[in-house]
């Protein structure tokens, strides 16, 4: 969970002309900034993340990649004191290949070693490796090869891979069960745009291949369907709902790209939901499915979570009007005789006694979602209804995988 510079501010590197919104050292500060002392980091959102554009044109001398001299003065060591100072954790970007995606320097197959050294000594917490300007042959070694060269710094990073993203995303060109052992979460598909039919177009891909996918995820190797884009200009309120809960759903990580300093307060509230949070990082790590597909555009997401609970997502891709969608649990596949305990994770509502078996009706806005969660009442403990009832800067901090 953090945020992540790249959907919002791209590769917009004019620091005289916009000084504000330019990759830079002072983008990263003042993000780090809002992280602590906004409610942010107390929920788990704890990394700070910098994309393409950062680095210098050239290597130094040694070899090294070096950030650029005017943009980030101090160097991305003192960037990873502040960030760490605060809390926080830095990630940086990479790419396997001659040159960035940007046109920056790369790390072509002799310089894995010696970038991730590098990073490891600046004190960088995680690294997402891009696959531009490379052959298929050189990311099926380099990708493996940074794994063992991050290990061998002696250093935690977390490692972000867009292999699968450059293959396709599926098998036989991809081996989840060999990427689960090489990488920490990965990029399958494209680059979210900020607009819905981008979002739609990633949910699609990814439920139609949720029988791939789904097993592959798990504890320490996430599927990542990209960037939440909540609170930028693209998504209305109703699919910004959606969105959350449907990366949610996916148990993907929580990596914003937006800008805190001027985000909206309905977006901040979406992004900051307790118990949404608390599903998203629910240990048992399983990653949901789609289990309805109605032909009045009705979807039903479910994704299993521990002490035998479950969260539910009705989803509309009607545009007219809301839709009262009635069903029950029998037939979601719930057991016949079970009794369940219901919170509506957006509005906090609470449903006691709901029998399997008896029929009920959600309004799922259009574009929008319903989303519950629900356990057995035999299941006495409720810790996150407690949570979502504490106020948003206390509280214990949501477990992180």
């Amino acid at each position: 969970m953090g945020w992540l510079a790249w959907e919002r501010f791209r590769c917009n590197v004019d620091c005289r002309d916009d000084p504000q919104h330019c990759i830079s050292e002072r983008l990263f500060l003042e993000m780090a900034d809002r992280l602590a002392e906004d409610g942010w980091r107390e929920l788990g959102y704890e990394y700070v993340n910098i994309d393409d554009c950062w680095s210098a044109k050239q290597r130094d001398a040694q070899g090294r990649l070096v950030p650029d001299p005017e943009r980030f003065p101090r160097g991305i060591k003192a960037l990873a004191d502040y960030v760490h100072a605060r809390g926080l954790k830095l990630g940086i970007y990479g790419d396997l290949g001659t040159l960035t995606c940007g046109g920056y320097p790369g790390t072509t197959l002799d310089r894995v070693e010696l970038d991730a050294q590098t990073f490891a000594e600046w004190g960088v917490d995680m690294l997402k490796l891009d696959g531009c300007y490379s052959s298929g042959e050189e990311q099926a070694k380099g990708y493996p090869e940074m794994t063992r060269a991050l290990n061998a710094t002696g250093r935690p990073i977390v490692y972000s891979c867009s292999w699968p993203a450059y293959q396709g995303g599926l098998p036989p060109k991809v081996n989840y069960t060999l990427l689960a052992t090489i990488c920490n979460l990965w990029r399958n598909y494209g680059d979210i745009q900020d607009s819905w039919d981008s979002v739609l177009s990633i949910v699609d891909w990814f439920f139609a291949n949720q029988d791939v996918l789904q097993p592959a995820a798990g504890p320490g190797h996430w599927n990542d369907p990209d960037m939440l884009i909540i609170g930028n200009f693209g998504l209305s309120y109703e699919q910004s709902r959606s969105q959350m809960a449907l990366w949610t759903i996916m148990a993907a990580p929580l990596l914003m790209s937006n800008d805190l300093r001027t985000i909206a307060p309905d977006a901040k509230e979406i992004l900051q939901n307790r118990l949404m949070i608390r599903i998203n990082q629910d240990p048992l790590g399983i990653q949901g499915r789609r289990i309805v597909k109605e032909k009045y555009r009705i979807e039903v997401f479910l994704r299993p979570l521990s002490q035998a609970a479950s969260a539910l997502v009705f989803f509309s891709r009607r545009t007219d009007m809301p839709y009262r969608y009635t069903t029950s649990l029998a037939k979601l596949g719930f057991p016949a005789k079970a009794v369940y305990e219901v919170q509506d994770v957006y509005s906090g509502k609470v449903t006691s006694g709901l029998k399997a078996g008896d029929n009920f009706t959600v309004v799922v806005n259009p574009s929008g979602v319903v989303m519950w969660y629900l356990y057995p009442t035999a299941l006495r403990e409720q810790p996150w209804r407690l949570v979502q009832q504490q106020a948003p800067r206390g509280g214990a901090r949501p477990l992180l995988l």
